[in-house]
C-alpha cells in the first residue's frame, strides 16, 4: 500500500517542495538567530502533504477532462501522471479519498502553526491549497488558460509561500529577504513545470489544455523557457547583493549548468520524447541549486 500511495501521489518530487521550506526557515536561522525545530517539523510536513495533494488533485482533474486519457493515447506524448486512473489501478472514488486526506494533513498543520506563531502561517498555505486545486479545477483552471497564470501560480506555491511561510512560522513576522530569496528557487521550480508541459504538448492542444506551449508553439516557449533560466540566474545574483544570501550563495550557480547544457542540444522543433532530458536537467538543476543554498545558509548561520 505505501508504495502505491508513493506512486500515486509522485512522492519522488517532494524534495521540489521540501527545499522552500527549509531555505525560509534556515534564513530565520541566519537574520534572526531562531530555528524552532518542532516548528520547522510541522512545516515540512504540512508542506510535503499539500505538495502531493497538489499532485493527486491534478490527476484527478485532469482524468476527469479527458487531458491523461489524451495524453496516453498519443502516439508523440510522454504520460507524466501517475497512471493510476487512467490504468485502473485505484478507483476515482479511492484516489479522491486519499488525495482529501492529504489535504486534511496539510490543513491540520496550517492550524497547529497558526496558533504557535500567528494567523498567517494558516493564510499562506491556505493560498497555496487554493492555488494547488484551482489550477486544475473548474472554475479558475489556471492551467487551462495559457496566459501564464499558471506559472505564476507555481512561482507562489513551489517559491514565494512556502519560504516566506516557513520564515514567518519560525519569526512571527515578514522580511523583504525571504521573498528575494524565494524567487531564485521558485523560478527554477516553475521551469519544472513549465518543461514539463513540452512532453505532451499537442495531447493538451487536443484535450483543450491551453498552456503556454499549446498558446505560443514550441520554439517560442523555448525561447521562454531559457529566459526563465536566465532570470533565476540573475535573481540569485540580486540575492546574494541584498543580502539575502551570503557571497559564496553564488556557488549555485553552477547547479543550473545541466539545464543550460541540455538547451544546446534541442532543435526549433522536437518530438515530445527529445524533451525527457530537458525535464531530467530541470528538477536536477534545481535541486542542486537549492541545496547549495540551503549549505551556504547553513554555514553562514553557524560561523
Amino acid at each position: 500500500m505505501l508504495k502505491q500511495f508513493m506512486k500515486a501521489s509522485r512522492f519522488g518530487v517532494v524534495p521540489v517542495m521540501l527545499i522552500p521550506v527549509a531555505l525560509g526557515a534556515l534564513g530565520a536561522f541566519v537574520w534572526n538567530g531562531v530555528f524552532n525545530v518542532w516548528l520547522f517539523l510541522i512545516t515540512l510536513v504540512g508542506a510535503a502533504a499539500a505538495h502531493l495533494f497538489s499532485n493527486m488533485v491534478n490527476d484527478l482533474w485532469d482524468y476527469k477532462s479527458g487531458t491523461d486519457t489524451a495524453a496516453k493515447e498519443a502516439v508523440d506524448a510522454v504520460s507524466t501522471n501517475s497512471g493510476f486512473l487512467t490504468g485502473g489501478v485505484w478507483s476515482i472514488r479511492k484516489f479522491a479519498a486519499v488525495t482529501w486526506a492529504l489535504f486534511g494533513v496539510a490543513a491540520a498543520c496550517g492550524i497547529i502553526l497558526a496558533v504557535f506563531s500567528g494567523p498567517w502561517a494558516f493564510i499562506f498555505g491556505a493560498l497555496g491549497g487554493l492555488i494547488a486545486y484551482f489550477y486544475v479545477a473548474p472554475p479558475l483552471k489556471f492551467g487551462y488558460r495559457g496566459k501564464g497564470y499558471s506559472e505564476v501560480a507555481i512561482l507562489l506555491s513551489f517559491g514565494v509561500l512556502p519560504v516566506m511561510g516557513a520564515y514567518y512560522v519560525q519569526t512571527s513576522h515578514l522580511d523583504l529577504r525571504a521573498l528575494l530569496l524565494s524567487l531564485p528557487i521558485g523560478l527554477l521550480t516553475t521551469l519544472i513545470l513549465f518543461n514539463h508541459h513540452f512532453l505532451h504538448w499537442q495531447a493538451d492542444r487536443q484535450a483543450g489544455k491551453r498552456t503556454l506551449v499549446v498558446v505560443w508553439g514550441e520554439q517560442r516557449a523555448l525561447g521562454f523557457s531559457r529566459f526563465l533560466l536566465f532570470l533565476s540566474a540573475l535573481m540569485l545574483v540580486v540575492s546574494v547583493i541584498a543580502g539575502a544570501l551570503p557571497v559564496y550563495g553564488l556557488l549555485a550557480l553552477p547547479g543550473m549548468i545541466p539545464l543550460y547544457q541540455v538547451y544546446g542540444k534541442l532543435k526549433s522543433h522536437n518530438n515530445s520524447h527529445a524533451y525527457i532530458p530537458l525535464m531530467g536537467a530541470s528538477v536536477k538543476s534545481t535541486q542542486r541549486s537549492g541545496i547549495i543554498m540551503i549549505i551556504c545558509l547553513l554555514i553562514q548561520g553557524l560561523i
